[in-house]
């Protein structure tokens, strides 16, 4: 599902349009075939994935407890044990990452965790981690400092790692002596 497209089109339905489209997903998320269809492919000590709003990114946890329409999960990072809807959890192993075609960042697309880098009030170029993500900024941490940034200011990270010695002329890599 590409997720991009359809925040394109949410963006331009008008407010009442948007509540009519959450009524009806809220049907579909509560339908009891539905529930029971995941409920019987979910089994206690699996490993799961399930995406957390809050943080914007799938937590991989383990089931610890299943209920009828909710699951007991321990966090596989943290060990914290959390209450989660059964429809939380990401069964099909799909794609959640939504990119923005204008390059620009947001909320749909910043997750807790990624790398990013701005600009302060100086024009000092700052890199640091998103922690929190509010409507219209991202607290970033930059060492021990925590800055509240709009997204628009804030441009991606790709991390990369080079191997060994090898070096780099005009973009491309040299292989080993």
């Amino acid at each position: 599902m590409n997720y991009s497209q359809i925040l394109e089109a949410l963006n331009k339905a008008s407010l009442f349009e948007l509540y009519r489209l959450q009524q009806a997903i809220q049907r579909n998320l509560e339908d009891p075939q539905r529930i029971l269809q995941i409920r019987r492919a979910l089994k206690v000590g699996q490993e799961i994935e399930y995406f957390d709003a809050q943080q914007n990114r799938l937590i991989e946890a383990s089931i610890i407890e299943l209920k009828s329409t909710r699951a007991l999960v321990a966090d596989r990072h943290d060990g914290q044990r959390w209450s989660i809807p059964l429809h939380f959890i990401n069964l099909d192993g799909a794609d959640v990452a939504i990119s923005n075609p204008g390059g620009k960042l947001d909320r749909n697309t910043l997750r807790i965790g990624d790398k990013v880098a701005f600009k302060d009030r100086k024009g000092n170029e700052l890199f640091g981690e998103v922690t929190k993500l509010n409507p219209k900024t991202a607290a970033v941490r930059v060492g021990t400092t925590h800055w509240r940034v709009g997204y628009g200011l804030l441009s991606s990270i790709i991390e990369g790692e080079a191997g060994g010695e090898s070096k780099v002329i005009d973009g491309h890599v040299l292989p080993k002596p």
